[in-house]
């Protein structure tokens, strides 16, 4: 059987391309990785993916797929073995839902709470940390979202690592404490252990000048 080809276009600081770096490595799947500079995208990711023109794109044997989500999912269902979807259909179903939530409810409020300051912040950051309070209510209990082991929605989750790396890098009042968010808290303190999700986060003080940097002139300019 011919050697499959796989690569992913994405850029190092993006948690949706990460994501799909988790998903792969789970799963086993070698692949090649290629860096992309967003303000002067190359003309294969524009090729691959000329509807929204963004990473991450997954490419298979030549055929392009492009979304977080759509990627996951099509891994997941291409490579069989370590599921990272739960065989269930509901408890699948409600996999998808809480991924939705977070890229629909706690994404936006992440990005914005990084260009606010003051009373507005703060408004911002109560927000997030009842989304985040919700988020807890789905985990329990459990290890990972997933149960014992990591998936789909612990990848979707990374996020709230970005989260973390920008309010450490803008000096913001902690969003993600022990006291107010335990469940969640101890959660974060496992994901960043395992040893495979750990192969896909940025080296922390290249992320934290990146958001300095990012979203320090973000405020600067408003």
């Amino acid at each position: 059987m011919a050697e499959e080809e796989v690569k992913l276009f994405g850029t190092w600081a993006s948690p949706f391309s990460r994501r799909i770096e988790v998903a792969l490595k789970l799963k086993g799947v070698k692949y090649e990785y290629i860096e992309e500079n967003l303000t002067n995208k190359s003309p294969a990711l524009l090729n691959y993916n000329p509807v929204h023109k963004q990473i991450p794109v997954l490419v298979h044997n030549g055929k392009p797929v492009a979304e977080s989500f759509v990627i996951m999912e099509y891994v997941d269902e291409t490579w069989k073995h370590n599921p990272i979807l739960p065989t269930d259909p509901y408890e699948r179903a409600m996999a998808r839902f809480w991924a939705k939530y977070i890229d629909d409810k706690l994404w936006p409020a992440a990005k914005k709470v990084v260009v606010t300051k003051g009373e507005e912040q703060k408004g911002v950051i109560d927000e997030i940390q009842q989304q985040m309070k919700i988020l807890e209510g789905e985990l329990k209990e459990k290890k990972f979202f997933g149960g014992e082991s990591l998936g789909f929605l612990d990848i979707a989750a990374n996020i709230i690592i970005w989260l973390v790396v920008a309010q450490e890098a803008l000096g913001m009042d902690q969003i993600l404490n022990e006291e107010k968010l335990p469940v969640l808290h101890g959660w974060l303190q496992r994901l960043l252990d395992d040893a495979v999700f750990k192969e896909c986060v940025p080296p922390k003080e290249r992320h934290l000048d990146f958001s300095k940097v990012k979203f320090g002139s973000s405020i600067a300019s408003k």
